[in-house]
């Protein structure tokens, strides 16, 4: 069977446990904690938070730089039997806002500027603020420690808010059975070791990125998280830290290779790994011949499933543009229209099946119908399995090929947007009365955000709507390019012809 389970799995938690005790795990700002401080501040926040939030199950938000507080709280929380609702440090009020309603997040964690910018419209009556200094501070001072979680692995351990290409973020519910072995499956085919360092420049939020975290402290190795103001701040820290490990997203990709490497830098790491997005012939290129020592591991995967495929690092130059095959512990099928598994090279939907699937949406059993799906025949886990919507081929030597996706997802710089999303923030402003968000090729970014608009009457084409944009969406989502139309095209079904506006902003070369 793919993917074996043979091995125990274990709570959430039980991964602080790994390291040997006086190997470093942690470099914060200002100090370095090793394996038996972590431990202990882990249980000790775990201890606080079993105080403050009684409630076996109940949600906790954070949203925070990365630092102490964001690396350690998926551990604590699940030690405390609490579930994780990691925000986004990029996102703002109004996206915060649904979140912490959907989740009936009953505290959010945060930094004091963050939890300032939220008017009393955006908080949940039962949801308590928190500034992330206070916590630590009064977990510190505690006297007990919590011990480890005898939580059973399908308890729910975080919820993860990530976009669709309609409506709002929703959250996929991850127990902490799929979060370890997501840890135990990438600690393993990247081959890590005690002796790896992390470099955690992805947020935390993200699955991608908290994997950083989980997969090496699985090893037993070192993370050291870093947010970064310039591509520049990631090569000098690779070089002060000794990193091995860089974990990054396809336009991070781009900004690193342009910079001037020296040679004893480049040679610290070991493996480099992308997901997120799609690199090109030329990028892969680029990349190894300014890493030559590295070993380059090309991905894919999806929030609903962890992570589906990784493409040996031997075969990256002979088929750079190769998805590869299943991780450990995933059964990734391609099946063609008919419902069957498709021939080789016949193009199909891929479905994820096995014990990384994750346990659906929160609270929204229409949308998790439409995407958890019993497992096609032929599977050998059966069960649930996730049809993702990506189209696919599979050559006769089994390494998967990406064809396109099926929905109108926005991916930018590894950011899934949600056109809606833009769309709604745009129409809120008043100064538009019809509005459609698309995702147009862009060398830097995979695909941009361009907003195609129709003035709202008396109002002619302003600089005022994107100043408003600005308050109201994440830098991620402002749209690179806002395109003012007196009219918009209508399709045979009377509605905006989304396709016909992407056909001629590719026509006009935007």
């Amino acid at each position: 069977m793919p993917g074996s389970t043979e091995k125990p799995i274990l709570p959430l938690d039980h991964l602080a446990l790994r390291g040997e005790d006086s190997a470093e795990a942690l470099v914060l700002r200002g100090e370095v904690l090793d394996y038996k401080a972590l431990r202990s501040r882990v249980s000790r926040l775990a201890a606080w938070l079993a105080v403050e939030v009684p409630a076996k199950g109940a949600r906790i938000a954070s949203w925070a730089a990365k630092g102490e507080l964001t690396c350690l709280l998926p551990l604590a929380a699940a030690r405390a039997g609490l579930v994780h609702v990691p925000v986004n440090p990029l996102l703002k009020h109004g996206q915060v806002a649904h979140i912490l309603a959907d989740s009936g997040a009953v505290m959010l964690i945060g930094t004091p500027s963050r939890l300032a910018s939220l008017a009393e419209a955006d908080v949940p009556a039962d949801c308590r603020l928190v500034d992330e200094a206070a916590a630590l501070a009064d977990a510190a001072m505690l006297d007990g420690e919590l011990a480890p979680s005898q939580a059973d692995p399908d308890d729910l351990a975080a919820i993860l808010y990530t976009s669709g290409s309609t409506g709002r973020p929703k959250g996929v519910m991850l127990s902490h059975a799929n979060m370890w072995l997501g840890a135990e499956s990438v600690a393993d085919y990247l081959g890590l070791a005690p002796d790896d360092r992390t470099l955690a420049v992805l947020p935390l939020s993200f699955d991608y990125g908290q994997n950083q975290l989980l997969s090496t402290w699985y090893a037993g190795g070192c993370v050291v998280p870093l947010d970064y103001l310039v591509p520049r701040d990631v090569m000098k820290a690779v070089d002060r830290h000794g990193i091995t490990t860089l974990a990054a997203v396809p336009p991070l990709w781009v900004q690193v290779c342009e910079l001037d490497w020296p040679g004893e830098t480049a040679g610290k790491l070991r493996r480099l790994t992308n997901s997120g997005g799609a690199l090109t012939v030329d990028l892969v290129r680029r990349m190894r011949r300014l890493f030559p020592g590295a070993r380059l591991f090309a991905m894919y995967g999806l929030t609903e499933a962890f992570r589906s495929t990784y493409l040996d690092p031997s075969l990256i130059d002979s088929h750079p543009t190769s998805m590869g095959k299943a991780i450990p512990h995933a059964e990734v099928l391609v099946v063609n229209d008919a419902g069957f598994i498709a021939a080789d090279d016949e193009e199909g939907e891929l479905v994820h099946c096995g014990p990384l699937v994750a346990q659906g949406y929160w609270r929204d059993q229409e949308r998790t119908a439409e995407r958890y799906k019993p497992a096609p025949l032929g599977s050998h886990y059966g069960g649930m399995a996730v049809w993702s919507g990506d189209r696919v081929r599979r050559s006769a030597d089994g390494l998967l090929y990406f064809v396109g996706r099926r929905d109108a997802m926005i991916k930018s710089a590894g950011n899934r947007i949600s056109p809606q999303e833009v769309e709604e923030a745009a129409l809120a402003t008043g100064l538009v009365v019809e509005a459609v968000a698309l995702g147009m090729p862009d060398a830097r970014l995979g695909q941009a955000v361009h907003l195609v608009v129709r003035a709202s009457p008396g109002f002619e084409t302003t600089s005022e709507l994107p100043r408003k944009l600005m308050q109201e969406l994440p830098n991620f989502m402002q749209p690179k390019v806002i395109h003012w139309r007196d009219s918009m095209p209508v399709g045979p079904n009377g509605k905006i012809d989304r396709n016909g506006l992407a056909a001629e902003l590719a026509g006009a070369g935007a």
